[in-house]
């Protein structure tokens, strides 16, 4: 009896390396425009206080936390392959009460077999 081979459903792989390596490149400009604002917003935004602090940490924060983002991936989501088969159970067959046989039917009973 030969056993079938499980092929995971499309929905269960993980993202493709392409899109993945898109995906950290957007998260990683995004991060990066944030800091140019913040550097804007420090220099441009008057009279100075304690938010031109907050700017100032901010972009200098920024590029560590986005090349630890864009480096990390999506190592952190786990993805199980799941199995295309649908698992149904069967319906329950219920077996009709024998009937009575009519005496007056004649059943013939053929096969391929030639009897001799």
């Amino acid at each position: 009896m030969k056993k079938k081979r499980l092929v995971p459903a499309v929905t269960s792989l993980p993202q493709s390396p392409r899109d993945e390596a898109d995906h950290r490149v957007r998260r990683y400009a995004l991060t990066m425009t944030i800091r140019i604002l913040c550097f804007g917003l420090m220099v441009l935004v008057q009279p100075y206080g304690w938010y031109t602090w907050v700017f100032a940490i901010a972009a200098a924060v920024l590029p560590y936390i986005a090349v630890v983002f864009a480096n990390a991936g999506s190592d952190s989501t786990e993805t199980t392959a799941e199995s295309p088969v649908q698992q149904i159970e069967a319906p329950v067959v219920v077996q009709a009460p024998a009937e009575a046989v009519d005496p007056s039917i004649i059943t013939i009973h053929e096969s391929r077999q030639d009897k001799e």
